[in-house]
Parts: C-alpha cells; sequence; structure tokens
C-alpha cells in the first residue's frame, strides 16, 4: 500500500510538471519539460548521492577514521541484511543524520559530528537503524527523485522565454502563467510532504525491527528534535527532507513550518512506545 501511494504521488508530481510545462509554454513548453524532468531524474538517479553529501558538506570516512561508528553501521547493517553502506560524517553541530543513494548497493550513512557528541551510544544506534531502514525500504531513490522534479518546477517560468504561444495563436494569457509558476513549487512541496511523512513513520517502524527495540529510536528523536529546535543547520532547504528529524527547526516557523516534510516528533515517538 505504502509502495502503491508513493508511485501514485510521484505521478502526481511528474504530471504536474508537464502540465504546467504545456500552459505555461505549449506544445515546445511540454516537450522542454519532458526533457528537463528526465535528465533531472536521470542526474538525480546516478549522482544523488554525491549531490547530498556535498548539500551537507559531508565527508566519507574509512573504517580507520571512525572505526566506532563503522562498526556499529556494519553491526546494524548485518541485522538488516543490507549491504555495507559508505559511512559519512558532516561536520554539523545539530545532532541529525540521513541516508541517500539510489539502491542498497549504492547508499550512504551519514551522521553530524554533533550526533556522535551529544547522544548517547543505543540512541545512535537506533538513529543509524532508523537510515538503515529507508535503504531497505528503498526510499532515498524515490526522495531525491521528488526532490529533483520539485526543484525543476521552479525553472518552468523561464520556458516563458523560449516557447510561450502569443494570445493571438492561442498561447496561455501571462497572468495565467505567473500564477501557475508560483503554484506549482507549492503544490510540489505538498507532494514531496506525503511522500516524506509517510516513509518516516515506515523507517521507524522497520528501524526498531532492525534494533530490537523501539526506546532507544524514541529517546533519540525526543533528543534530536529538542536539539533542532535550539542548534541552527545552515543547508539548501532542498536537502531538509531527508534528514531523520526537521534540520530547519532552529530557523523559525511560517512556511518552513507549513511545509515540515517530518511527522511531529510525538508522533512518531508514540508509535515507536506502542511497539513494545
Amino acid at each position: 500500500m505504502l509502495h502503491t501511494k508513493t508511485f501514485m504521488l510521484m505521478a502526481g508530481l511528474m504530471a504536474l510538471f508537464l502540465g504546467l510545462g504545456n500552459l505555461l509554454g505549449g506544445e515546445q513548453g511540454l516537450v522542454m519539460a519532458l526533457v528537463m524532468g528526465s535528465a533531472m531524474n536521470a542526474i538525480m538517479y546516478f549522482f544523488s548521492d554525491k549531490l547530498v553529501l556535498r548539500m551537507y558538506g559531508a565527508q566519507v570516512v574509512s573504517k580507520e577514521e571512525a572505526p566506532e561508528l563503522y562498526r556499529m553501521v556494519d553491526r546494524l547493517r548485518q541485522r538488516a541484511g543490507l549491504p555495507m553502506p559508505v559511512v559519512a560524517v558532516t561536520n554539523q553541530d545539530q545532532p541529525n543524520a540521513f541516508a541517500t543513494g539510489r539502491s542498497p548497493s549504492k547508499a550512504v550513512v551519514a551522521v553530524t559530528t554533533g550526533l556522535l557528541r551529544a547522544l548517547p551510544a543505543e540512541e545512535i544506534e537506533g538513529v543509524i537503524a532508523h537510515e538503515l531502514a529507508h535503504i531497505k525500504n528503498r526510499d532515498m531513490l524515490i526522495s531525491t527523485i521528488a526532490a529533483g522534479i520539485a526543484g525543476a518546477i521552479g525553472y518552468l517560468p523561464y520556458l516563458l522565454m523560449f516557447g510561450q504561444r502569443n494570445d493571438d495563436e492561442g498561447g496561455a494569457h501571462p497572468a495565467a502563467a505567473l500564477g501557475l509558476a508560483l503554484i506549482g513549487p507549492i503544490v510540489a512541496m505538498i507532494l514531496q510532504f506525503a511522500v516524506s511523512r509517510q516513509r518516516e513513520f515506515e523507517a521507524d517502524r522497520v528501524g526498531a525491527e532492525i534494533l530490537g527495540r523501539s526506546v532507544p529510536l524514541a529517546s533519540a528523536l525526543r533528543r534530536l528534535d529538542a536539539l533542532a529546535h535550539q542548534i541552527p543547520m545552515h543547508i539548501p532547504p532542498a536537502a531538509a527532507p531527508l534528514a531523520q528529524v526537521n534540520p530547519l527547526s532552529a530557523m523559525g516557523g511560517g512556511m518552513m513550518k507549513m511545509f515540515s516534510t517530518h511527522p511531529p516528533t510525538e508522533e512518531r515517538v508514540a508509535k515507536l512506545l506502542a511497539m513494545r
């Protein structure tokens, strides 16, 4: 059911992208939107891990550079039945983590230096188990492609310069085109919001199963959420949905809060504690 809903959301996102291309630029705009969307999907498919690591300023670490972290990831990935992912660390004070990569064999698990300093070992294990659950559920390709298409929608206004038809040729009115250009990114964010909330609950459940208990992950989520409201993380908003808790919480509410891609931490903790 989860995968069916995700597929429908992704299909809706691509349909929105193509529809806006057609309305903004006619047939030429539709073609350009198709080419742009396909190119963005290809880029996100083959280079998503490198792009996300760059957005977070994360560096790949070896077994020798981070032996305890490496052993922890290795032990948990064996319990999850996964190949060993690449391990990365980003020099961010806010405790957080994310996973990326197009498949389990190309996966990356990254944590912040703040996470390694602030959390006890069993809670770090819970955080890593959650990220391994994303890999096991094959969430990362879906979320990165969603982010790529949503970002590409922001470039659709440029179609006006190349493909918009004149009014006497039946083209879209400039005011309508401008309205669509403003609405498009908002709708894309709403679709990403729906994808992300479902996958976070499922990753919590599977992560607790990998770990063999739910309390350490529940405790870690409480701690991560509290510290995320106190310690800012300076990353592009497009990268925020990949983090375990909303990394932009300390940067205020308003539109940022409205379009948060993470479910409330209290709900996630309650579901985890109900598993005991």
